[in-house]
């Protein structure tokens, strides 16, 4: 071989080499920076990413969130990486130390960042909206919008949004709407109610599954004691199967709303509401609480007894009678004990204050 074509070849040789080598190096060097740990304005840095953002709008989210990641970096890699095709939405964590390899992997698994938030039972709708707004990583929508909007939006059939949402906790991505998180709480509680109703007692005086969650949120409204819930509820199918008033102070101080002041006086119990089961028999338009899936299985599965009055006891249990005389003894014992008071005659009442 001439010398001059091995020089040639040889050179070639060289320069590969280097190119290889310097390729590797690039590579290396890319590797290494991966794995370097994030630079972050805190401890932990929450984002969201919403439903069809792009990776450019990722990127950008990323950047905004101060996490130290020049947004065509981050592109690049998760193309090279095949992160892209794979990102999911939802809220992300990244915590000290994390690498953007953790970060691309994580946004690949779609690991989202869980929040909870519980609903109680017994709790009306303004409790639930106020929770909401309370929370610091729920997005709020709902401001300036009315019931009859929300229910509207959650797709329930009704406009009246009491008594549609299953009390439970709730587990949600950072930065999950509040709509979105009350569609979820809805269909929970359609589903209960839907497997409630297939349970109920053939002699229900109760026409379909919403009057059943009207029952149930008087009955979780009215006891504080696991053992009296089919008992109480006993006592409204009783009183619904021969006409009379239900009586019960909650749907009272329910139809009062927010002017209730949490004294109950005789001039209340007579001040006609669409919730006043004082002064309307049968049972009330709506529900007054949400109630849970106790209360539910109370309501079609009530207690079959004779009883039909109760008062509380005041330590969460309640006394039963028969007799409206009965009942007023013990309305005596418990509630007027002390005080030199009677019974209103007026008022043939579970609960009486003077």
């Amino acid at each position: 071989m001439p010398k001059r074509h091995f020089s040639l070849k040889r050179a070639l040789l060289v320069s590969l080499a280097t190119l290889l080598l310097a390729s590797l190096a690039i590579v290396g060097a890319g590797v290494a920076w991966l794995r370097m740990p994030l630079s972050l304005p805190a401890d932990k840095v929450d984002f969201v990413i919403d439903e069809g953002t792009t990776m450019r709008g990722i990127a950008r989210q990323v950047r905004e969130a101060g996490i130290a990641v020049p947004p065509e970096v981050l592109i690049a890699y998760a193309r090279v990486t095949g992160t892209e095709r794979r990102i999911k939405a939802g809220g992300y964590e990244v915590a000290r130390g994390d690498s953007l390899w953790t970060l691309l992997n994580r946004l690949a698994r779609g690991d989202v960042t869980q929040r909870e938030i519980r609903f109680i039972e017994g709790w009306n709708f303004r409790q639930i909206r106020a929770a909401l707004r309370r929370h610091p990583d729920v997005r709020q929508t709902l401001d300036g919008l009315d019931d009859a909007t929300v229910t509207a939006k959650i797709g329930a059939s009704t406009s009246h949004p009491e008594g549609l949402f299953f009390p439970d906790t709730y587990l949600f991505a950072v930065g999950s709407s509040d709509i979105d998180i009350l569609r979820r709480a809805y269909r929970a509680q359609q589903r209960e109610l839907a497997d409630i109703w297939a349970q109920r007692d053939p002699d229900l005086p109760l026409g379909s599954p919403y009057e059943v969650l009207i029952l149930a949120s008087i009955v979780e409204k009215e006891t504080g004691m696991e053992a009296d819930r089919r008992r109480i509820a006993g006592v409204f199918v009783n009183r619904l199967k021969v006409g009379m008033p239900l009586q019960t102070d909650p749907t009272v101080i329910y139809g009062l709303g927010e002017v209730f002041d949490g004294n109950l006086r005789r001039r209340d119990l007579r001040a006609d509401t669409p919730w006043n089961t004082y002064t309307r028999r049968g049972l009330p338009p709506t529900p007054i609480s949400n109630p849970g899936r106790a209360s539910l299985l109370a309501a079609v599965q009530p207690e079959k007894h004779k009883y039909l009055y109760f008062v509380s006891r005041g330590d969460g249990t309640s006394a039963f009678s028969e007799t409206l005389d009965g009942h007023n003894r013990y309305v005596a014992r418990y509630q007027l004990r002390g005080q030199g008071l009677q019974p209103p005659p007026s008022f043939q009442t579970e609960t009486v204050r003077p």
